[in-house]
């Protein structure tokens, strides 16, 4: 819940507020860097075919 102060025109902002803001900003952080290292698809199946080939 974001409130007006009488003394400024800034909003205040709770406790709450501001760990699920932190919460977010953090999952986020976690889902970027999972995209980044994630390997394409393409490329799993074709170490999965290089692996099975008779020798």
């Amino acid at each position: 819940m974001i409130r007006r102060s009488r003394r400024s025109s800034a909003p205040e902002v709770s406790g709450p507020d501001i760990q699920a803001a932190e919460h977010e900003a953090a999952k986020q952080r976690i889902l970027d860097q999972a995209e980044a290292e994630r390997t394409p698809v393409d490329d799993v199946t074709q170490a999965v075919r290089v692996g099975r080939r008779p020798r």
